[in-house]
């Protein structure tokens, strides 16, 4: 499904359930950057220090300088400038990014995330580094804008760059999951999600699933339900359309766990590649 490292996903216990003040199908969570911070931003630390690592080892150059496509809420961006990189970002939708730059501003650093295409955008200068570790990849709908998306990744790189990308796989067997549900709690706002796989057109290579976002806040609660569409990739399509991007080499793969190597075969899932800029 959408390859979310559940199993290192704190789950809280709720309050006693409230009657749901309303259920919203037509908004979507990206439009409650507060929400999807309280539920994405919880894991910070693994992925913090697993990028940490990969810049120090796979990178020819010293990383000084990333960038995260399609950034949100600038859950990692934040940490990483904190820790002394400088930082940018791009994200389609105009609210998140008014709140990473408001995150940045509090904690002293530059407002640098911009409204922006992933598969669309050019830098000023050239970045050491660049990520995207949580699927958002496969919001892109056609192979065109995922190569679009590689080329403009590309460009933005320095020599000896790396681009960090994870993103699930749609294996040759029965996928091990189909399901996820996690929860997170911020002060007295609590919050919980379940993703669920609906289908996977292998043929259109699409895989629908449908978002469910419960918010409990001591005035009530509110329910939130959508549905997406992702593109699909095999082991093999993924291969191939990274061939296309000539100057990207792959130069090691990871699960979700961030702990190891592995090996990539036609029953992968979740991965995460280890782009390198070549020169």
């Amino acid at each position: 499904m959408l390859g979310l490292p559940l199993a290192r996903r704190p789950f809280v216990v709720l309050a006693a359930k409230q009657k749901l003040r309303s259920t919203l199908k037509q908004k979507s969570l990206y439009d409650y950057p507060n929400y999807y911070d309280l539920l994405f931003a919880s894991d910070w630390r693994s992925e913090f220090h697993f990028l940490r690592r990969c810049f120090a080892a796979h990178a020819r150059r010293r990383v000084q300088r990333v960038f995260e496509p399609a950034c949100g809420t600038g859950r990692l961006l934040i940490k990483l400038a904190d820790a002394g990189y400088r930082v940018s970002g791009n994200d389609l939708n105009a609210r998140t990014v008014d709140f990473c730059n408001a995150r940045l501003v509090r904690r002293g650093h530059k407002p640098s995330a911009t409204v922006g295409d992933m598969s669309d955008f050019r830098l000023p200068r050239p970045v050491d580094a660049a990520f995207n570790l949580i699927n958002s990849f496969r919001h892109l709908a056609s192979e065109d804008a995922a190569s679009a998306h590689l080329r403009c990744v590309a460009g933005a790189l320095a020599p000896g760059g790396l681009y960090v990308l994870g993103l699930h796989l749609t294996p040759r067997g029965r996928p091990t999951c189909d399901f996820e549900r996690w929860a997170a709690r911020r002060g007295n706002l609590a919050a919980t999600i379940e993703m669920r796989s609906l289908e996977v057109d292998r043929r259109r290579r699409q895989e629908h699933v449908r978002m469910t976002l419960d918010v409990y806040r001591p005035t009530g609660s509110m329910r939130l339900v959508e549905q997406l569409a992702f593109r699909t990739y095999t082991a093999a399509q993924f291969a191939r359309l990274l061939a296309g991007e000539a100057t990207l080499e792959a130069v090691e793969t990871y699960d979700f766990g961030y702990r190891r190597p592995v090996t990539v075969d036609h029953e992968s899932e979740d991965i995460v590649f280890v782009l390198r800029k070549r020169g």
